[in-house]
């Protein structure tokens, strides 16, 4: 049965949303505070999608149970907090599509190298010849990949912000990697520390024992939240200053390193 889906925001991830949504036979309502981009807009128009722009108007939204907000609305927004209050579940396009996705999903986040490491990961399985898809800040958004494709992707790889980890309510990445958490976006925060950390953790808080949470060991906010929250997913650690004993590691455990001419880059190891 068709169900109606309100998206908040006309951006990359609103749009890609709403091809989701009908791609999944769905009808969705977007509705943008701004005048949007003529682009994302005239995306809109051609796939007939209802929207809204200058404004958001409840008034003209249809029923509807599910919320996809755009990342770069805060929570704390009137919009957001009414919407709250009437029992709306509100939840970030990477929520939104991996709830439709299939194949294996490897997700990386931290303050800062995300770009990086993902675009690195995403090559490195296409070399090995797996059909990947590289989705999220990087590039198109994880909706409009799975709308738009003509064969599932056996691996997907999402560089995925806090803003977007901050809407999701049972993404479980297979392999989570934990960059680094240094002071970013704070004042999305109430300019505390501890609550952007949070929202960089939720890319472990529904891995279970079969995942794996690949994490900078280096970086004393992750061992703290390691410490303090901990998670179901089998641990990886990443290091760029720690050594290695490797002869006291068997066979069934994971060893990895990579060197070049001036220095160690990293070491991995799973306990």
């Amino acid at each position: 049965m068709s169900k109606s889906i309100l998206i908040l925001g006309a951006g990359e991830s609103g749009v890609g949303a709403a091809k989701l949504a009908l791609a999944l036979g769905d009808t969705p309502y977007v509705s943008e505070s701004g005048q949007g981009k003529s682009h994302f807009i005239s995306e809109l128009d051609s796939a007939g999608v209802a929207y809204e722009t200058g404004g958001h108007t409840p008034e003209k939204w249809p029923t509807f149970k599910t919320v996809v907000k755009s990342p770069g609305i805060p929570d704390a927004s009137p919009t957001v907090l009414k919407l709250k209050k009437h029992g709306a579940e509100i939840i970030s396009e990477i929520e939104y599509a991996s709830r439709h996705a299939t194949g294996k999903v490897i997700a990386i986040t931290g303050a800062n190298g995300k770009t990086t490491t993902t675009a690195m990961i995403h090559r490195m399985l296409i070399d090995a010849g797996i059909n990947a898809t590289c989705v999220g800040n990087i590039g198109p958004s994880w909706a409009r990949d799975l709308a738009e494709r003509k064969t599932d992707a056996e691996v997907t790889v999402v560089e995925a912000s806090s803003f977007q980890l901050d809407g999701t309510t049972s993404f479980r990445p297979d392999v989570a990697v934990l960059l680094n958490i240094t002071p970013d976006h704070l004042d999305r925060y109430d300019y505390k520390m501890e609550n952007y950390a949070a929202a960089k953790w939720k890319i472990t808080q529904f891995q279970t024992q079969k995942d794996f949470l690949v994490y900078n060991s280096d970086d004393k906010e992750i061992e703290k939240l390691i410490s303090d929250k901990g998670t179901n997913a089998r641990l990886a650690s990443v290091s760029s200053i720690k050594s290695l004993h490797t002869d006291l590691i068997d066979q069934e455990k994971f060893h990895a390193g990579l060197t070049n001419k001036k220095k160690r880059i990293y070491n991995t190891y799973t306990p």
